[in-house]
Parts: structure tokens; C-alpha cells; sequence
């Protein structure tokens, strides 16, 4: 079963969290095991809210995604870019479906 996690977090400096995640994402390309998709979304109603959509394989894939020291290290720098800690939701996809 695919798996999701949500991040809800607040940034004043999105701009150079996109620049780690995308250096992070070119040193990671073709590693197994990681995420298979990533949308992130900017909130409408609250100024400098965001939530990123983070899609693994399987839990167990994300989980050892999890324990990579890579992820542990962006997970810092993410952070500490934050002006409030990120808040996580653990999901498992039910259902999805392109309607257009």
C-alpha cells in the first residue's frame, strides 16, 4: 500500500528551502527506496504556510528512507529554516484518481 506524509510547516525563507530540496534531489536521483512523488502547496489564507505531499512505495520504504543520514541531515536544514517546527500527518493512500 502506497504510503503519505503531509508536512504542514512555515517559512519565511521558502526560496532556499526549493534550493536544498533540489540539490538534495539531484544527489539522490536513482536511489531506491525513496519518495516517488513530491507536491508542494502554498497556503492562500495564511502567509507563509506551506504543505508538502511526500508519496513512498510502502511505510517500510518510507521508513528506511527515514533512517538514511542523508534525510536526517536535510531534515536539520529544512528546520532550521522554519519559523515554527513542521508538523507531520502519517498516511496510507485509499484512493487517488486523474479526473481530467
Amino acid at each position: 500500500m502506497k504510503y503519505v506524509q503531509i508536512i504542514d510547516f512555515e517559512s519565511q525563507r521558502f526560496g532556499e528551502m526549493r534550493e536544498l530540496l533540489e540539490a538534495f534531489e539531484q544527489r539522490m536521483k536513482g536511489t531506491e527506496g525513496g519518495p516517488t512523488h513530491r507536491i508542494m502547496l502554498k497556503d492562500r489564507d495564511t502567509t507563509g504556510r506551506y504543505l508538502a505531499i511526500i508519496e513512498f512505495e510502502s511505510y517500510e520504504d518510507a521508513m528506511r528512507n527515514n533512517e538514511r543520514p542523508e534525510v536526517a541531515e536535510l531534515n536539520q536544514r529544512l528546520t532550521a529554516l522554519c519559523s515554527r517546527p513542521p508538523a507531520f500527518i502519517n498516511c496510507d493512500l485509499k484512493d487517488m484518481r486523474e479526473l481530467k
